[in-house]
């Protein structure tokens, strides 16, 4: 009787859990897209099943789960709404495919997370964007107000989120943005485009704070990863980049009322043959311009590798990717207590660190650190020869330079 006494004691006490459990935390449903008419064969048009599962994954009273199982499904521009009664997993086993078809877009993104507490993105899938077809149609290089292409992933209002161990592939324009979000980890991620993919930045932040960026590869025709206006708190580590444009902050200065960018670290990142290592790039002004008076600081650089990049260290203040541009007055963004820290490897080209500063606005406590960059041209490949010696240049800075200085600082 003891026996049986106690072992219903037991049941009753693992049912009383189970119930506290459940009404406490609520129980994971997984929301399978096969269940809402998803066909995997990559050519049927699985937008609606993919609207039908995160709407019920979101309004579950514990955690939902939206499964993309193994299989490529063709989706069109999506846009998943919170906020969500609890936190949310978008678990992508398979590949989502975009349509190659600029035709099936219109402005913003293709797909997009909007307005949501507590976001997972995770599972080892993968996102195509499938933007060959649409690169040729990018205007971006000869025209200032080009209109952008649709970015393969954007996070909007996202709070407490984490994307991790998924891969981005040809995107038509950036791979992922983080917008107007806050507390939002990246991390394990593949992102890949080729060199010549125009506007393919891995990861643009924008308007966001607490973002950390880790463990990552990524390959694209343009920044790597890119910090625009309005962000703060952000961090980057154990990222490998290259080919693309590097890790920059900005541009900057473009628009009126640009808000500030203040705290960045970038450590233990690796660069390789990219037309830029790290940099911070500004717009210059137009006589008329009512163009941002901003400012950057508290930026901190340390522990990068450079394998023959064109440009290791630059601050640019005259930035212009297009073939020409209204460069009549000094940039207004202001530029201060920035710190480039055992920063080594190889250049590319021979001026290996570029400091071009803003004669309205000088940049301030900027710092050089054992510096190490050594200029390796085609004819001076350390499988050929010797590297020679690089050189650096400075306008508008103040600032200083200690411990090794490869080369000489013009601090």
């Amino acid at each position: 009787k003891d026996m049986g006494l106690n072992s219903n004691l037991q049941m009753i006490c693992i049912l009383l859990l189970f119930v506290w459990v459940a009404e406490a935390g609520g129980l994971t449903r997984v929301f399978n897209l096969n269940d809402f008419g998803a066909i995997a064969d990559g050519k049927s048009d699985s937008s609606q099943a993919l609207l039908g599962a995160w709407k019920n994954a979101c309004a579950c009273d514990g955690t939902g789960i939206v499964l993309i199982p193994q299989g490529t499904y063709l989706v069109g521009p999506t846009i998943l709404k919170g906020p969500c009664k609890r936190p949310t997993v978008f678990q992508i086993q398979g590949v989502l495919k975009a349509p190659a078809d600029l035709r099936n877009f219109g402005s913003g993104a293709w797909i997009e997370f909007q307005h949501i507490n507590g976001l997972t993105i995770a599972g080892g899938g993968k996102f195509d964007g499938q933007g060959a077809s649409a690169w040729p149609h990018n205007q971006c290089s000869k025209n200032a107000y080009c209109k952008d292409l649709p970015i393969s992933i954007r996070l909007n209002f996202v709070t407490n989120g984490l994307v991790r161990n998924i891969s981005s592939i040809n995107s038509k324009f950036f791979h992922m943005e983080i917008f107007g979000s806050k507390n939002i980890k990246l991390q394990s991620l593949k992102i890949s485009a080729p060199g010549n993919s125009p506007n393919t930045d891995g990861i643009h932040i924008g308007k966001s704070s607490m973002v950390d960026i880790s463990n990552s590869v990524i390959g694209t025709g343009d920044d790597c990863i890119s910090i625009g206006p309005g962000n703060s708190d952000i961090s980057i580590s154990n990222v490998f980049c290259g080919p693309g444009h590097g890790i920059s902050v900005g541009s900057l200065g473009k628009y009126p009322n640009e808000a500030d960018v203040v705290g960045l670290n970038v450590r233990n990142c690796t660069l390789s043959g990219t037309a830029n290592g790290v940099r911070i790039k500004t717009w210059a002004a137009s006589s008329s311009s009512s163009a941002s008076s901003s400012s950057a600081s508290n930026l901190n650089f340390q522990d990068i590798v450079m394998k023959n990049v064109y440009n290791p260290i630059v601050i640019d203040q005259q930035y212009c990717p297009h073939t020409s541009c209204n460069q009549e007055s000094p940039s207004r963004v202001k530029i201060s207590n920035v710190c480039f820290k055992d920063i080594t490897g190889t250049s590319a080209s021979k001026v290996a660190v570029s400091l071009k500063c803003s004669k309205a606005t000088p940049c301030q406590n900027v710092e050089l650190i054992n510096i190490n960059l050594n200029y390796v041209s085609a004819k001076n490949h350390p499988d050929r020869g010797r590297a020679s010696a690089s050189i650096s240049s400075c306008s508008n800075i103040e600032g200083t330079a200690s411990g090794e200085q490869i080369p000489p600082s013009c601090l």
